[in-house]
């Protein structure tokens, strides 16, 4: 039995323009006007159900697409710890070493949140319970979790995941069967490149 999952990224929220790590913010009005005018591309998206990560961006964004979609825990985005709401750019002055490390080494977390390899590996079993389940389902998750299911769909190894980029309001695709997945990046929702454009 083949799963189809479509990975929607959420759109446009401050702790983005900021370079800042989320603290559950919601969308920018911008956002959410942006994410209304995907809504009719959204609707061409092939699902059987739809499920969010449970934060204010992805479940405003989701709605705002006119999804009915169930919260999904084991899709929420990296614990981040004390580095929670603060900008990049203050972490990385007051705490080079730290943030190299946190880059560098799959099993550090000099924040105090997950690891990249627990991230890694709850992700990957969120994906293996959607792959038990079967079936077709387009989730509007964080751009940390598109990341982490691009990793675990290629078995790539952990450092590759500060190489995959993820747009906000963009669709990667998977599809996966008897424990091996497939990866596609299909574009920003609503642009050329999306499902069901030429």
């Amino acid at each position: 039995m083949t799963t189809r999952v479509m990975l929607v990224s959420p759109s446009f929220d401050d702790a983005l323009g900021a370079v800042r790590f989320p603290a559950d913010e919601p969308l920018t009005p911008d956002g959410l006007r942006r994410a209304r005018a995907a809504r009719p591309a959204a609707a061409g998206l092939p699902a059987d159900r739809a499920l969010t990560s449970p934060s204010a961006r992805c479940r405003e964004t989701a709605e705002a697409l006119g999804l009915r979609a169930e919260p999904a825990p084991g899709a929420a985005g990296r614990a981040m710890g004390r580095w929670r709401g603060l900008a990049l750019e203050d972490v990385l002055a007051a705490e080079p070493e730290a943030v190299s490390a946190w880059l560098s080494d799959a099993d550090s977390a000099p924040h105090g949140g997950e690891t990249s390899a627990q991230f890694l590996g709850r992700v990957a079993d969120w994906l293996a319970g959607l792959a038990a389940e079967g079936g077709r389902v387009v989730a509007v998750v964080e751009p940390d979790v598109v990341r982490a299911c691009v990793v675990c769909a290629l078995g790539a190894p952990p450092s590759s995941f500060w190489r995959v980029d993820v747009p906000p309001l963009t669709v990667t695709a998977l599809s996966g069967r008897d424990g091996r997945w497939n990866a596609r990046v299909a574009g920003e929702l609503g642009g050329p490149a999306a499902p069901g454009r030429p």
